[in-house]
């Protein structure tokens, strides 16, 4: 049998990142098998467990100067039998979670009882920091940069990042595109990560109770940040204001959430590039200053998430009037539970183009569904929320079935308890009155375990996996 190119063996691999086990599998096959899974198992493999192969691998790795200082210090690892490492290893890493490093470390150390339990603390934080410096040493350029809290002596820890100061940390991170973190990191931290990386993509960040200023030094040095997901809790008004406005109008994407009176979305109105906007507060009150934004146009915006607490329906009708025509995605207080049927007629009436929907219809607003469908003509996907004063959902299935013949995805969201279950004889009417529609998708969210839902009856599963044989379902899904 002719060998397939490294290239396609590459692209077949990498279908299989998240499963261990057989990348494992595919390393005893030969030679260029080996290669190629090695290089997909070592891109990240911290999510892996922490095994006692890694991190001894990590160690046999390590340069002699190191190993040196780290004898010297009382801390002996067994390595690997082979006297050489087959690869550079650490070379082949993409992403670099610090918290992950310091945690899984500290759990093999503890369960190899390496280190006297007076000098733990100081060996992994020694151990750590010439892994990372091994890590700086030897990729040519990281792409996912991680500093997060970890859990370590009864506490949360936060890691010593240090390593920025390391000569081989220029070249590591020059090219660095994505950055996770938290505040809780020195201020001389991300002043000397502005200096080192101006090309981060996506800025991930938790901020609680003060905001180093660095931070806005780094914010203020990138030329192309596309996507920002931020965090806030505690902090002064006066100060999380200085910081968001040094976001870029070059911002596509923008998830916002925390909340509190101390955030003012008024920087929002400068972010004139944005495609997807998510606002995650958790009480309606924190919306107060949405009123900004109502009159603001965001000619690129296409996904709108309002996940939990709701601004007032007036200001968001606004909002969709100016801004719904080029909307391919609306989610509405997903969390909370929270419709209103004012907010359902004005989508119908401003978002023409709508693909994806999640909202909520109550059980005396079925009209209002149907003009969704009517207004909405590209639908391909709709959630729709079951249960309590929402619909139910036989009711649900029946009314999308029947009036949007475009829709490929049927999510039933179950919310509160529903009182009557959809029984196998009218599953199978609803399924038989409808065969000449296009395929769909039909996912069954059921985070509440709701006893009536579909999916507990298990004649209803039987009916769907024979419309699934005769390719009426594409698809079934519960989650």
């Amino acid at each position: 049998m002719p060998q397939l190119p490294a290239d396609c063996l590459n692209e077949i691999f990498e279908y299989l990142s998240d499963d261990k086990f057989t990348l494992h599998s595919c390393i005893l096959v030969n030679r260029l098998w080996c290669e190629i899974s090695v290089r997909i198992l070592w891109k990240n493999v911290w999510k892996y467990s922490a095994s006692s192969f890694s991190f001894s691998t990590l160690v046999a790795c390590l340069p002699n100067e190191s190993k040196k200082l780290l004898r010297e210090n009382g801390i002996n690892i067994s390595t690997p039998t082979f006297e050489f490492p087959t690869f550079d290893y650490a070379s082949f890493c993409k992403v670099l979670p610090i918290g992950e490093v310091y945690y899984k470390l500290g759990f093999f150390l503890e369960n190899q009882q390496l280190i006297l339990s007076k000098n733990f603390k100081i060996g992994v934080d020694a151990i750590a920091q010439e892994i990372i410096k091994l890590f700086l040493r030897q990729i040519t350029s990281l792409k996912q940069l991680k500093i997060s809290k970890f859990w370590q002596f009864l506490s949360w820890q936060t890691p010593n990042t240090n390593f920025v100061f390391y000569p081989e940390a220029k070249d590591c991170l020059k090219n660095l595109s994505e950055l996770h973190c938290t505040s809780d990191i020195s201020s001389e931290f991300f002043y000397q990560l502005s200096q080192l990386s101006h090309n981060i993509t996506i800025l991930n960040i938790m901020i609680e109770n003060h905001i180093p200023n660095g931070l806005t030094d780094l914010i203020s040095a990138q030329r192309c940040l596309k996507c920002s997901k931020i965090a806030i809790y505690d902090v002064l008004k006066d100060i999380t204001d200085l910081l968001l406005k040094k976001l870029p109008d070059t911002l596509t994407k923008l998830n916002l959430y925390g909340g509190g009176d101390n955030i003012s979305l008024s920087f929002i109105t400068s972010l004139i590039n944005l495609e997807e906007l998510q606002l995650e507060f958790g009480y309606s009150e924190w919306f107060k200053n949405f009123e900004i934004l109502q009159h603001t146009i965001f000619p690129q915006l296409q996904v709108l998430k309002i996940v939990n607490a709701c601004p007032k329906c007036e200001s968001l009708i606004k909002f969709l009037e100016n801004n719904g025509k080029n909307l391919r995605e609306i989610y509405l207080c997903e969390y909370s539970g929270y419709c209103d049927n004012s907010l359902n007629l004005a989508i119908a009436n401003f978002c023409p183009i709508l693909k994806k929907i999640s909202t909520g219809i109550k059980n005396y607003e079925l009209e209002t569904l149907e003009i969704i469908f009517d207004g909405c003509q590209y639908l391909e996907s709709i959630k729709i929320w079951c249960g309590g004063l929402f619909l139910n959902d036989m009711r649900a299935l029946q009314i999308v079935m029947k009036y949007s013949k475009n829709i490929n995805e049927i999510v039933l969201d179950y919310r509160n308890n529903v009182r009557f279950k959809i029984l196998p004889k009218e599953l199978e009417t609803i399924f038989m009155n409808n065969t000449s529609r296009k395929p769909f998708s039909l996912v069954v969210n059921n985070d509440f375990d709701i006893i009536n839902s579909l999916d507990k009856n298990g004649e209803n599963i039987k009916i769907i996996e024979k419309y699934i044989k005769l390719g009426m379902i594409k698809r079934f899904k519960v989650y």
